[in-house]
């Protein structure tokens, strides 16, 4: 074969590995694992070149520490429970079952031409019953640990779809599918107490030394430890029961700014005053139509209601606050009231403003005394501000200094007391919907709620049921919802509420490692397989989704399903880039962009090529189906061959980073791996033996290795570029060419498997090289003889002399000098300068 064709090619060393069976995982107790894992995808019908990068890096590092003599567990599943089914079913009239396995099927075979080094026996996907049964094994375990518990809580509410929104699925107020606008609803949810656990999780990220710092940084603010003072305002008269207002803050050196109190509209002495008051019961209404998302609360309206309550000031004796009900406090956070401090916060602010209330300065800068008008000033916590109103008896502090000084005069003066505090809420677990898995409890009213027994267990959704109705269908389907209670067996009703999807994927990484034990983990493979050596997946799942899968670990360590080595179960993160290309558009009669296909694009000529229509080209642009610039990994693939497309997003950028991919990049890499395979049939004429290449040998070999092990992959190609071109270049013979292709070839194995395979087995390599031990560098090879100094004259480089690394001072004069460019500068003349900088320059002032 003179030309390499991956159209055959391919095909055949794909099935080479599947008939040897080659990727299986296999636990061997005599020696060491490497469990690497990308983040598993949501099965929407079609991969993109984006899943391409993403499982590429994941599965040169697979191949790698196989050829290290690891036993390597690099598995694939799929996220397929949400949202997304259940729209597809209304859409089409279809069932979100049918929807999902359809597109898992098509994505699988979409996937597997890539020759990705997956066990495809482990795989599963999260609607699985064997998957989700163990799922609520899991909850049942929890639930009895005290892990779990039910309340009343106030809700994000898409009332289109008719479920529970998680903040993340708030966009701009509007459900992130129906594009409804969002309300506030009391529903009785379940919840993990992640939150009795914030102080370790927040702990542990110090541990995380193999993570990303933004992303450990993210973590650390979403779990948002603060130190605050708790304290209550007393009310000027009791009212149904109540006599005072306790208020938390994080910032109580701004008290002596204090100008109001506002509460939530879930607070209890709100809802007492509304069951009098019917105008504070309709605003109560009005307000639960709004968003309960932090971005939400800052960018919508301020809107307030004035109780005519008061509570006394408590600095100053006389002086009173007014107490209004306001859409931007929540229940969920502090103790759903706060002190308005407009002068420094721009939310009470806001709200000063409109309602016209008083507005008083605590904090100036220290170099400047202007006084607040329509923008807060938020004092920071450093030195660089100045107190102007402070509670008497505070000595005088400034930044973290004046919150901890308030803090213990407070507490001297007994009307507060310091409190440590946590961002993070317990999470919502429950679903009003159908297509996820439900939650495994009873509803008996005799008994109350009776968890499911484990026996019991799947508890299956039922196939029979449709969506012509907007709501869960789970809510009207009495066949699957009417059961016997498992206590008394007298007739109950299961739980409708199925849980969250973040629940699938927050412990699927354990499962991997059984996939069909009885029980959610098999001790002695959890034991083995865990931890995950190296997570590798997008950073918009930075917060949530590795949050819960930490507290996940450590649930099932407490429920005796993890070892406790596992309670983090990551050891190494990382987050890649993301793959772009541009975007290529004209403009219709009204100026609105239309967007047109790469390939109706003459590129280089900036042009349509049906119409030569001058085009607009917006660069390294995210893939987007609208925009028309989405690349199709199944075309790729068509055309060039899966290594290709492995090689091109690999090699152009940092991986994390993001990469642009273009037809010309993609057209090089295709090259490239013909001339490498060129160079494996090509054999010629020459000496047998070549030092300075068995030298670019072992330099290359310690620089990919180097470059993979440290994630960068484009430091790896970039030198494997070279030993190809440095090969190309050598008079060695056809046994030195041969074995320095071969090892070029085992370099290029993670990265090109099936160029590799082909080379291996046309130069006589014994067995796959997948199963091929990485080459080892010589490592005297790797100790420089010599050196290249680069000749400036005149502060210009004119030549350069490659000398043994210890030639002695007065030769390098003596050499320099006799150097062409610089006989010729000097004209005969004497220089008036010579520098000489051992094993770095020699300079030449003429």
């Amino acid at each position: 074969m003179s030309r390499y064709n991956a159209r055959t090619v391919e095909p055949k060393w794909q099935k080479a590995w599947e008939d040897a069976d080659t990727f299986r995982a296999v636990r061997k107790d005599n020696r060491d694992k490497y469990y690497v894992l990308e983040m598993f995808p949501y099965p929407s019908g079609r991969i993109h070149i984006g899943h391409v990068r993403n499982y590429t890096m994941g599965d040169v590092i697979a191949r790698y520490k196989s050829s290290c003599g690891f036993s390597v567990l690099h598995p694939m599943g799929w996220d397929a429970f949400g949202m997304p089914a259940e729209n597809a079913a209304m859409a089409s009239g279809g069932h979100p079952k049918d929807w999902t396995y359809d597109n898992i099927a098509v994505m699988r075979e979409q996937m597997k031409p890539l020759g990705l080094s997956i066990d495809w026996s482990r795989e599963f996907a999260t609607c699985d019953p064997d998957y989700y049964g163990q799922q609520q094994a899991l909850f049942l375990d929890m639930l009895a640990a005290n892990l779990i518990y039910r309340k009343e809580a106030t809700v994000n509410w898409d009332p289109v779809d008719m479920t529970v929104l998680a903040n993340e699925q708030v966009i701009d107020g509007k459900g992130w599918r129906s594009g409804a606008d969002v309300e506030r609803r009391d529903l009785t949810q379940w919840f993990f107490k992640i939150s009795d656990m914030a102080e370790e999780l927040l702990d542990a990220i110090d541990g995380l030394d193999n993570w990303p710092a933004k992303v450990k940084l993210m973590q650390a603010n979403w779990i948002g430890k603060s130190r605050g003072l708790r304290m209550a305002f007393n009310l000027t008269e009791t009212i149904a029961d109540f006599d005072n207002i306790e208020v938390y803050t994080t910032r109580p050196d701004t008290l002596a700014g204090a100008s109001f109190i506002a509460i939530a509209p879930e607070h209890p002495l709100a809802r007492a005053l509304a069951e009098q008051d019917t105008k504070l019961a309709d605003f109560a209404i009005d307000v639960r139509k709004g968003g309960t998302t932090e971005e939400a609360l800052e960018t919508a309206e301020k809107l307030g209601y004035d109780t005519g309550l008061t509570v006394k000031h408590p600095l100053y004796d006389g002086q009173t606050l007014p107490v209004w009900v306001a859409n931007f406090v929540l229940m969920d956070y502090g103790t759903g009231a706060i002190f308005g401090c407009p002068a420094h916060d721009q939310r009470d602010l806001d709200f000063a403003r409109k309602y016209d209330l008083t507005v008083i300065d605590t904090f100036v800068a220290i170099d400047d005394d202007t006084r607040v008008e329509s923008t807060a000033f938020v004092p920071p916590k450093t030195d660089t501000v100045k107190w102007i109103n402070q509670p008497a008896g505070v000595d005088v502090a400034t930044g973290q200094e004046a919150i901890d000084a308030t803090i213990e005069w407070a507490e001297t003066q007994g009307i507060g007391t310091g409190e440590t505090q946590f961002r993070l809420r317990d999470w919502g677990l429950s679903r009003q919907r159908y297509w996820g898995c439900p939650i495994p409890v009873v509803h008996c009213e005799d008994c109350g709620i009776v968890p499911e027994k484990k026996e019991n267990l799947p508890v299956e959704l039922p196939d029979d049921v449709n969506f012509d109705i907007p709501g869960n269908p789970l809510d009207r389907h009495p066949t699957w919802r009417d059961t016997p209670c498992p206590a008394c067996g007298k007739a109950a009703k299961r739980e409708t509420d199925t849980m969250d999807t973040f629940v699938d994927s927050s412990w699927y990484f354990a499962r991997f490692t059984s996939p069909d034990a009885e029980d959610p983990t098999n001790a002695d493979d959890a034991a083995y397989w865990m931890n995950v050596d190296q997570y590798i997946g997008g950073v918009e799942h930075a917060i949530l989704h590795l949050l819960y899968s930490r507290f996940f670990a450590r649930a099932m360590h407490l429920t005796g399903h993890l070892p406790a080595s596992a309670i983090e179960p990551f050891n190494a993160l990382f987050t890649q880039g993301m793959v772009t290309h541009a975007i290529y558009q004209t403009r219709d009669g009204a100026g609105r962009p239309v967007y047109h296909l790469p390939e109706d694009v003459d590129e280089a000529a900036k042009t349509l090529r049906a119409t030569g229509e001058p085009i607009e080209v917006i660069p390294s642009a995210k893939m987007s189906k609208s925009k028309k610039n989405v690349v199709d990994p199944v075309d790729i693939i068509d055309q060039y061959g899966a290594d290709t497309a492995r090689w091109f997003v690999l090699s152009d950028s940092p991986p994390e980073r993001d990469v642009e991919w273009t037809a010309a990049g993609a057209d090089a890499a295709w090259k490239f791996l013909g001339r490498v395979w060129r160079l494996a049939t090509d054999l010629p004429e020459g000496s047998d033996t070549d030092p300075a290449l068995e030298r670019a040998t072992a330099q290359a070999i310690h620089e990919v290795t180097q470059g993979i092990e440290t994630f960068g992959f484009n430091k790896s190609v970039a030198k494997l570029h070279e030993f190809a071109n440095t090969i190309q270049k050598s008079d060695a013979g056809p046994g030195a060419k041969r074995q320095a292709i071969k090892t070029l070839a085992q370099l290029m194995s993670p990265m090109t498997p099936h160029l590799a395979e082909e080379i291996w087995s046309h130069l006589g390599g014994e067995g796959l090289i997948a199963n091929a031990s990485w080459p080892k560098a010589d490592e005297a090879l790797l100790v420089e003889d010599t050196v290249t100094l680069p000749i400036q004259v005149n502060g210009k480089r004119r030549s350069e002399l490659t000398v043994p690394k210890d030639t002695p001072k007065e030769e390098l004069e003596k050499q320099a000098l006799a150097d062409n460019a610089v006989m010729r500068a000097l004209n005969g003349a004497a220089p008036k300068k010579l520098i000489i900088v051992p094993g770095r320059i020699i300079n030449v002032v003429v």
